[in-house]
């Protein structure tokens, strides 16, 4: 009876994290794929890590207020991959970043699809695959 219980409770948990990772990977729940916008700004912060790394850019709006976009990329390792290392990107950085824009116009949030800095041309356009 134990070893059917202990079968039960694996084979429920691997149906309930399959559906997670499957839902956590959804990019179209939050971005719109066939859609880009581009942003220009200067770099506040560069978070390098995974399962997602994150740029901040303060960026001026359509309106022109200055506002905070958080670009959501891929992960550290995949990135480290491309040649990305936690220091390519430096606080101050002049960006131009073009990304599929969040639903929520509101959030200010973009997915990566590429950046560059123009200061010296580095640019970056790979892939989340």
């Amino acid at each position: 009876m134990k070893r059917a219980m202990l079968a039960l409770v694996i084979a429920a948990a691997a149906v309930v994290s399959g559906g997670r990772a499957y839902a956590h990977h959804s990019f179209a729940a939050t971005y719109f794929e066939d859609k880009t916008q581009k942003v220009e700004g200067k770099l506040v912060q560069f978070l390098f890590r995974n399962p997602h790394s994150f740029v901040q850019v303060e960026a001026k709006d359509d309106k022109g207020e200055v506002v905070r976009w958080a670009v959501e990329w891929g992960a550290g390792g995949q990135l480290g991959r491309q040649g990305v290392t936690r220091d390519t990107l430096k606080p101050g950085d002049q960006v131009i970043i073009v990304g599929n824009p969040g639903r929520n116009p509101e959030d200010h949030r973009l997915r990566m699809v590429n950046i560059t800095r123009p200061s010296d041309g580095w640019k970056w356009g790979g892939s989340f695959d």
